[in-house]
């Protein structure tokens, strides 16, 4: 009970960012008709801080109840910017919603009929392995790039800090969180990575009110030393509150269908749902393979259940205008903890629901106290990789590409499409295309059709 406790808030505090990312990624951009998500003429990121809490607070909960595993859901990164610039920018947001809502019906469909599911058990168990770890150096690279330890450079993509220089305080902080919980893991303290996060906090609020950092800037006034999102100071008041149901009302099924040509409605469905069926697939993968959820034979107890409140959570986040929510691979926090049930996940859900209520309390925690975590857990996911027989190319290569280009490209469906073609292909080149599962061809032309979307578009007229 301890360790299911302690692995929900440690998921829920590394998760906790969200309630106020998502508002500012999606609240903040009009749509082609010049409104913005709720009451239309200015930015509610209240409403729709309120609204992502909400949300993700009631699918946790149905994901620990029904899926039974510590696998926390919100809105979705990546998702959410796409759904804002590439989709919004070309409709209303009730009409791309729609499209988000769309996209989480027919995914559920898929899972009812069985066919997520028997892609899930279809995949070998070494690529399930590399899958693991990719998402291990992926949510690593999160965690330093948030902390701004590392940072995009003029003359290369990434630089150590500022300049190449760990020159400010808020990186001190994240360096210290790193290094507490290392130690803390490596001498196996219960609640390492919780007590890391909170600790690091609370140096973060000393930090801020003795050096009176503040926060990023603007991009006219940019400030690289302070902190990433969230400048940790004790908030003036504890308690606010927005109702986030008036938000289920923004959102239209089939108005995409009236703003845009039907072919381009599809596309951006079908780019929709590929990134959300494998992100989510490579994060149950991971997340699960930590816990040790995985059977020997490749297989998860329960995998429907856990896919179709997957995808519920889709057409709920659409519905409920907060974007697509999917399962949150900052979960393996908790799974670092020691959670294995669906109890870390419903405490986790109760307490992004009382995030409404003490919101202003949620913003205290910065990038800089909660990514520490992410390194940590990275590091645990990538001892999989052991299980992997780098002597063996058909499976190697394969692996070594799902691997790399989940951080290198800032995707874990971008990682999983390149080891599924990759696999495909040397298996038809050395004469073994027999040995190539039905479905694992199915979605390897998938993804091929999925990384041709932008030839396709320009071929279509369709930008």
């Amino acid at each position: 009970m301890g360790r299911e406790v302690r692995g929900g808030l440690a998921t829920f505090f590394t998760m906790a960012y969200i309630v106020v990312l998502n508002p500012l990624i999606i609240a903040t951009v009009k749509d082609a008709d010049g409104q913005f998500i709720g009451d239309g003429s200015v930015p509610n990121v209240p409403l729709v801080a309120a609204g992502t809490a909400f949300v993700a607070g009631l699918l946790s909960i149905l994901m620990g109840v029904i899926g039974k595993v510590p696998f926390a859901m919100a809105a979705g990164l990546g998702l959410n910017a796409f759904v804002t610039y590439g989709i919004a920018s070309q409709m209303s947001w009730e009409s791309a919603m729609g499209l988000v809502f769309l996209e989480g019906v027919i995914i559920a469909l898929l899972v009812l009929t069985g066919f997520r599911t028997a892609v899930f058990n279809a995949i070998p168990p070494q690529l399930k392995t590399a899958i693991s770890v990719g998402i291990g150096l992926f949510i690593a690279l999160i965690g330093f790039v948030d902390a701004g330890f590392v940072r995009k450079a003029p003359a290369v993509p990434l630089e150590l800090g500022i300049g190449g220089n760990l020159a400010s305080w808020p990186i001190f902080v994240f360096v210290v969180g790193v290094l507490t919980i290392a130690v803390l893991v490596a001498r196996k303290v219960k609640g390492a990575i919780l007590i890391g996060i909170l600790s690091t906090t609370v140096l973060a609020v000393v930090v801020e009110a003795i050096g009176k950092i503040g926060g990023s800037g603007t991009p006219d006034s940019p400030n690289p030393s302070g902190w990433r999102l969230v400048v940790p100071e004790l908030p003036k008041e504890i308690f606010g509150f927005s109702n986030p149901l008036v938000l289920f009302k923004e959102f239209d099924p089939f108005g995409a269908f009236g703003s845009v040509s039907v072919i381009l409605a599809l596309l951006l469905v079908f780019t929709l749902l590929i990134t959300d069926f494998f992100d989510t697939m490579g994060t149950v993968v991971g997340v699960g393979g930590q816990a040790g959820l995985i059977k020997e034979d490749g297989t998860m107890p329960r995998t429907r259940e856990i896919l179709l409140v997957d995808s519920i959570g889709a057409a709920v986040g659409g519905a409920a205008s907060v974007s697509s929510n999917t399962t949150y691979v900052e979960s393996a926090a908790g799974v670092g903890e020691g959670a294995r049930t669906g109890l870390a996940s419903v405490v986790t859900g109760v307490l992004f629901l009382l995030a409404i209520f003490v919101s202003p309390l949620v913003a205290v925690v910065p990038y800089e106290a909660a990514t520490p975590a992410l390194v940590i857990v990275g590091f645990l996911m990538m001892t999989a990789i052991r299980e992997i027989d780098f002597t063996d190319y058909e499976i190697a290569i394969p692996a070594f590409l799902t691997i790399v280009l989940m951080p290198f490209s800032y995707s874990i469906a971008n990682g999983i499409g390149a080891g599924f073609i990759s696999f495909v292909l040397i298996k038809v080149a050395k004469g073994k295309s027999r040995e190539v599962h039905a479905l694992m061809w199915v979605v390897a032309a998938l993804f091929v059709l999925y990384f041709a979307l932008g030839p396709i578009k320009s071929l279509l007229g369709l930008g």
